[in-house]
């Protein structure tokens, strides 16, 4: 685990949830008032569960493709590389 002196988990975590949210919507055409994502963890290890309607035609493997995605481009961002092994991603359907 490398990690960028100053990296704060906080701005880290929020900038992530963000990129999720702009690109499910962005990818899917899903309101962001429909998805809930709930983020845990630090640049070190992650968590992430992303929620939206059981309703919506959308392919939960697009979802967890989308969320690695994002969590690879804010991680480059910041300078931060996190192990997939690392990675927790849980997608569910309300």
């Amino acid at each position: 685990m490398l990690r960028k002196t100053g990296v704060n988990d906080a701005n880290f975590l929020s900038e992530l949830q963000n990129e999720i949210i702009v690109s499910i919507t962005e990818q899917t055409g899903l309101d962001s008032e429909s998805i809930a994502i709930m983020l845990g963890g630090s640049v070190k290890e992650i968590s992430v569960s992303v929620s939206f309607p059981k309703d919506v035609k959308v392919d939960d493997t697009m979802i967890q493709q989308i969320v690695e995605d994002s969590i690879k481009k804010v991680s480059e961002t910041e300078n931060v590389t996190i192990s997939e092994e690392n990675i927790t991603i849980k997608i569910e359907k309300y």
